[in-house]
């Protein structure tokens, strides 16, 4: 997989006619690479990928990470470093940037540490931005990608049914996070033992901070999980967009819940808005139409029922990265293809309660394939 990912960038390199691309984003260095779980910049010590048009690409990285590298890398060199040896990740810079002229790297993604650095040896000459590229190239799937990304909403799935699990009255909201946390660890530790022997260092454990909030605090939308109380006839809002993370992938999943009983009826108008706003995005999504045709049915939906245009985009593309293009949001003409995985949203805003729904979806050639599932019937979701 990650050798044709290192394929497709130089091929698009020698499209743009760019002499050198410059990876230092995290999950661009796993697409390209496979190396991940490394230390980065949040302990100062860059991992740098230098992708040349012609010749070997280099991986600059420190010594104490560097047995993290997997032995199919498809990287030509690997270079490392030590902590205040010589001038670090600076040594091995000079000799190959200076050998370059069309030069690119992610301009809006990378670290100012090593940007200011790259300044200097380019005397300030301006440098391309790679992201468009590789945001292109990573938009469509590989058959393994889709295969990771069926096996995240297993884990999605088993998440959420953790979290019903100990959903009720006097139940504080980290008890519900960690039930989630628990049940989704322990479907990603048998889908990577049965389907992924070839990948010893990937966890899986779920780690993400999730989303849960409850009561009036609904339209906090990203809420954190806190001490507070779940109470009976109260909303519960679990959302998975971050905390799905299996073998890398994450996806969209969220749903609400009540506990015993709906004590505020309003509320049932409010999500049934919400899951026909989804109904209505799902009756365009598919192959041939563009990002923002998608979004549009959803907004018309919710402001055709009596509810404010809404906050937030229909969806996004995902995959390595939480975000990933097109998003499903106003002005993106990116026609969908086959290939391309969708978190896709419905929502209604409503005092004191935020309406939602989430899934997520593959493109297919006739449509859309959906990998996580659970019932939006008002009756399926109050949990006694």
């Amino acid at each position: 997989m990650f050798a044709k990912n290192l394929n497709k960038l130089r091929s698009k390199m020698e499209e743009h006619n760019i002499d050198l691309s410059i990876i230092t984003d995290d999950d661009n260095l796993y697409y390209f690479t496979g190396y991940h779980d490394f230390l980065h910049m949040d302990f100062n010590r860059p991992t740098i990928l230098l992708v040349p048009k012609d010749g070997e690409s280099t991986l600059i990285t420190p010594l104490l990470d560097v047995l993290l590298v997997p032995e199919d890398t498809p990287v030509d060199k690997i270079e490392t470093w030590n902590d205040g040896i010589g001038k670090e990740w600076k040594e091995f810079l000079p000799k190959i940037i200076n050998k370059h002229q069309n030069i690119f790297c992610e301009k809006y993604k990378i670290n100012a540490t090593v940007s200011n650095y790259l300044a200097e040896l380019l005397n300030d000459k301006s440098m391309g931005n790679i992201t468009p590229i590789t945001n292109d190239i990573r938009m469509i799937k590989s058959d393994e990608e889709l295969k990771i990304a069926r096996h995240a909403g297993q884990v999605a799935m088993a998440m959420m049914e953790g979290a019903k699990s100990v959903i009720a009255n006097d139940v504080p909201q980290y008890e519900i996070a960690l039930a989630q946390a628990q049940a989704g660890t322990r479907k990603a530790a048998e889908l990577l033992k049965s389907h992924y022997p070839n990948s010893p260092n990937m966890s899986p454990n779920i780690h993400f901070l999730p989303v849960i909030t409850s009561g009036k605090e609904l339209p906090y939308t990203h809420r954190r999980a806190s001490t507070k109380l779940v109470k009976r006839g109260e909303p519960v809002f679990c959302c998975y967009c971050g905390s799905t993370n299996f073998h890398r992938f994450k996806l969209g999943f969220d749903r609400v819940f009540w506990v015993n009983e709906i004590k505020d009826k309003s509320q049932i108008k409010a999500f049934e808005v919400a899951v026909k706003s989804q109904q209505a995005a799902l009756s365009v999504l598919g192959p041939g139409v563009t990002a923002e045709e998608v979004h549009a049915a959803y907004a018309d939906t919710i402001q055709s029922e009596g509810y404010p245009y809404p906050t937030f985009r229909c969806g996004r593309g995902t995959g390595f990265s939480f975000l990933e293009e097109p998003q499903l949001v106003v002005g993106n003409k990116t026609v969908l293809k086959p290939g391309m995985v969708f978190a896709v949203d419905g929502g209604s805003s409503s005092k004191d309660f935020r309406g939602q729904v989430g899934d997520s979806f593959i493109i297919t050639e006739d449509g859309y394939e959906q990998i996580t599932h659970h019932s939006k019937a008002i009756e399926d979701l109050i949990l006694n």
